[in-house]
């Protein structure tokens, strides 16, 4: 008998088919316990993940555990089952980013972010796989170790955070972590029929490694399967800790209060042309938003010219310095001879261009004043997430010699980089279905500091258009 290429485990238990907003509701109305939903998520990734291959280390003893020492669950997600991505800082846990290359110690403390992430109230089940040192944009690693889309276990979760996004997805934790430095939230939130927002730089907190690095790319987050769980998460982190240098996102619950001019963008100027079916689903949302009332209008981001070429150095130059002070930067037992085809060839891409690396970093520190610029006639643009669908696996392989895995993925990821460098928020959000059952998402981008305004915008999408569900269109495993 074949096997069904849909995974999901959406089901009669204590998580129902409920978000995690709703889980948390009904764990704090004392409908159901923290026992009952944490025991519930383990039996479904359980089932799942033979099929998806997403867990990287399972932390569920003590998750129950935990569960059990919860008498009254506290946070705006008290209790929630959640998984974090294996490149954060998680006390007891191991923080190996993909890569073999790194020991699998436990970690002695909690990151910053993780910390924040705590305070929200998720009770963590472990960690979730993701490409080494998240540089690509699938979650394959070498010897076929790759993690499967439930949607269609033949293609990619997209990446990095293609673990978190790929339990989310089938059902087997309501919300999970994610971080993004070139697209990694938004680019298998799209894919996996998702809702992702890439914030603002500094608006959570950050690992102590992303602080350090001359232009800040990496911004943590969620995936989650509704707009008002990603909303309810970055209301709950603002308690924690918020930048006084961004406008507070405080609570939001609706749509924009008034009709916005929306820019739209179907080409990357940093990319090739968009593909048929991702051309249809920017045509479709801008076609709802204009029913809806908004003023919809043609756009070109003022994208430097040598923006395409600068993120790449900078992305080789990243690669360069894992290679070079990995032993300084993860231990003694760090292990070059362990490391994958596209770090090792990033690393040797970034030696050959050196020199300009100084004029690089600087152009692209700068980077966030032609960003706003772009925003004088418009308050958000709407655009893709990538440039063409959901590619099959092997496309994006672990395996593939470097120059191809780059012109690949080069060609595959032209629109999110740019909100990493110039540290502007943009969300990620789904536009239904390609014509072989595959989610194909869309993203809205905004000002600094604007993420409200992002999230007002997705409320109004979801309601329009609702998004599509896996467990409508297949049975549970």
């Amino acid at each position: 008998m074949t096997e069904p290429t849909t995974v999901h485990a959406f089901g009669d238990d204590a998580l129902g088919e409920l978000d995690a907003t709703g889980v948390a509701e009904r764990l704090a109305a004392g409908e159901v316990s923290p026992v009952e939903v944490t025991e519930a998520a383990i039996a479904r990734i359980e089932r799942v993940n033979p099929r998806l291959n997403a867990v990287a280390y399972r932390d569920f003893d003590a998750a129950v555990e935990r569960a059990r020492r919860l008498r009254k669950p506290r946070g705006a997600f008290g209790g929630v089952p959640a998984m974090a991505k294996q490149n954060i800082r998680v006390k007891g846990m191991p923080m190996t980013m993909g890569s073999r290359s790194l020991p699998d110690r436990p970690r002695s403390r909690d990151g910053a972010f993780t910390r924040q992430l705590l305070d929200t109230g998720v009770n963590l089940l472990g960690l979730t796989t993701m490409p080494e040192f998240g540089w690509t944009a699938t979650t394959e690693r070498m010897g076929d170790d790759v993690t499967r889309n439930p949607w269609h276990t033949g293609y990619s979760t997209g990446g990095s955070s293609g673990g978190s996004a790929a339990l989310v997805a089938a059902g087997a934790v309501p919300i999970a972590h994610g971080n993004d430095g070139g697209g990694s939230i938004r680019i298998p939130a799209a894919v996996c029929g998702l809702v992702g927002l890439k914030s603002s730089r500094g608006r959570l907190r950050s690992e102590e490694s992303s602080d350090e690095m001359p232009v800040r790319l990496v911004t943590e987050g969620v995936l989650a399967r509704s707009v008002r769980d990603v909303a309810r998460f970055f209301e709950a982190a603002e308690l924690t800790y918020r930048n006084p240098d961004l406008p507070p996102i405080g609570a939001v619950k609706d749509a924009p209060a008034r009709r916005l001019r929306i820019g739209v963008t179907v080409d990357s100027p940093a990319a090739p042309v968009s593909d048929a079916p991702t051309t249809a689903a920017i045509e479709q949302v801008a076609g709802l938003l204009t029913g809806l009332g908004h003023d919809v209008v043609e756009h070109r981001p003022d994208m430097p010219g040598s923006f395409r070429r600068d993120f790449e150095d900078y992305w080789s130059l990243l690669a360069l310095g894992v290679v070079v002070n990995g032993r300084r930067i993860f231990g003694p037992d760090f292990d070059t001879s362990r490391l994958e085809p596209l770090t090792l060839g990033l690393a040797r891409r970034a030696r050959r261009r050196l020199p300009k690396m100084p004029l690089v970093i600087a152009r692209l520190a700068a980077s966030g004043r032609a960003y706003e610029r772009s925003f004088s006639d418009v308050d958000v643009v709407l655009s893709p997430v990538l440039c063409h669908t959901t590619p099959h696996i092997g496309h994006l392989s672990a395996d593939l010699t470097f120059t191809q895995h780059f012109e690949r993925l080069v060609a595959y990821t032209g629109f999110t980089p740019w909100h990493n460098a110039t540290g502007a928020p943009s969300i990620a959000v789904p536009s239904g279905l390609t014509h072989d059952g595959l989610p194909i998402g869309v993203m809205v981008s905004a000002r600094i500091g604007d993420e409200r305004r992002l999230l007002e915008v997705a409320y109004e999408i979801e309601e329009a258009a609702p998004f599509p569900r896996i467990q409508d269109v297949a049975s549970p495993v």
